[in-house]
């Protein structure tokens, strides 16, 4: 039910500094020395030789003293243990995490158990995470688990879009999966309240607007120009989109439906064994896990779910799948790698998406496992109707 406690305050939250350019870890020291000298660095191995070590030159260049733990791949409560008893024996006196979505969502949790900064640095554009005052939480098997609130945002954010452009394009348009939701969810919700627990503000409803401009008017030549590994304003803009005015959009501007179904959809085990099965020799365990999220088991197709629940036009939801399909995002189940998933399991989604609360109730209209139900058949419907009217093949 939206707004509950009749909330008549605006609320905008953020995190104290957000700083994107090229080669910026290479400036790290500048910006983190504030936070401390003795960091507890989160990063896994195949992270730590594509972007740990040059971290860690440039911070022990200015008399920082870095301690690596090493991230397990899982951003489960067993995890975040493990590392807080690293952080607490280092004695560090604040968190980096170094890496995609659940290193940071572990990151952020351990700072706070310890009640330290945090500063996120990401090296790909798949996840609005590092900016927000919140982490995703799973079990150890990979299946969504709960959220965790916080009481700040962190305290710094540094992307290094050099390091971005290196990574797999697929992960640039993981981001802009999870981005896509962020409008469509958040004018949907203008009238509940936010991660934040106030209202939104008009600050948030433009920043909203803006994600989606910049992905309409650049995601393909911002995917196309990461196949290059160039670093180019249309890439630029792209991942400010992912990673800020998404990171700022979701969490002052609410959640609904899409999210609350590509949480349940992460219960499906055929998307876990799927995912695990494209690993290739760039994709940490981190970026795996972070993908059955938003390619595999997506916010994307979560959002085609939000249209229909919507009633967006045809003309509309046009719009939205040929975006989709244009940088390579599953908009049916056939494309999300599940073509023979049956109905038992897709209610078994719409159920955990209804859960007690999820972000759908932010709705304000009559919500319920059958409507849901439907809306995620339709949309797989209209995404291979789309495809079959279109003609169109994936490259």
């Amino acid at each position: 039910m939206p707004n509950p406690n009749k909330v008549t305050e605006r609320l905008f939250q953020s995190p104290s500094k957000y700083i994107q350019g090229p080669y910026a870890i290479q400036n790290a020291a500048k910006y983190l020395g504030n936070l401390g000298k003795a960091p507890l660095l989160l990063c896994d191995d195949i992270v730590w030789n594509i972007a740990g070590k040059e971290l860690v030159q440039a911070l022990e260049g200015a008399s920082f003293k870095v301690n690596r733990a090493i991230f397990g791949g899982e951003a489960s409560r067993e995890e975040i243990d493990r590392l807080s008893a690293l952080g607490r024996s280092h004695a560090s006196d604040f968190v980096i995490a170094l890496g995609g979505g659940k290193t940071i969502d572990t990151a952020k949790t351990v700072a706070d158990g310890l009640a330290l900064q945090v500063a996120i640095l990401p090296t790909t554009a798949s996840t609005d995470a590092p900016c927000s005052a919140l982490s995703v939480l799973y079990r150890p098997s990979g299946e969504f688990h709960c959220y965790t609130f916080f009481d700040k945002n962190p305290n710094i954010v540094l992307v290094d879009t050099t390091v971005i452009s290196k990574a797999p394009a697929r992960f640039l348009a993981a981001g802009m999966g999870d981005a896509i939701a962020t409008n469509v969810e958040a004018r949907s919700v203008r009238f509940s309240t936010n991660f934040g627990g106030g209202l939104p503000t008009e600050v948030s409803a433009a920043i909203c607007q803006k994600c989606e401009e910049i992905l309409f008017s650049y995601g393909k030549q911002a995917y196309e120009a990461n196949k290059a590994h160039a670093v180019t304003p249309a890439l630029e803009a792209v991942i400010e989109a992912n990673t800020l005015l998404s990171g700022l959009g979701f969490e002052s501007g609410g959640l609904a439906a899409a999210h609350a179904i590509h949480n349940g959809m992460t219960a499906i085990e055929e998307l876990h064994t799927l995912l695990h099965g494209e690993k290739g020799q760039h994709e940490t365990c981190d970026s795996v896990a972070y993908l059955l999220l938003t390619t595999t088991s997506p916010v994307a197709f979560g959002t085609i779910c939000q249209l229909i629940l919507d009633g967006a036009s045809t003309a509309e939801l046009d719009r939205y799948i040929e975006l989709m399909l244009s940088v390579d995002l599953p908009v049916s189940f056939e494309l999300l790698g599940i073509p023979k998933v049956k109905d038992e399991e897709l209610r078994r989604v719409a159920e955990l998406a209804c859960a007690e609360g999820e972000t759908i109730w932010n709705l304000d209209r009559v919500i319920n496992v059958d409507l849901v139900f439907g809306a995620i058949k339709a949309a797989d419907a209209a995404g291979r109707d789309y495809i079959k009217r279109t003609g169109f093949k994936k490259n």
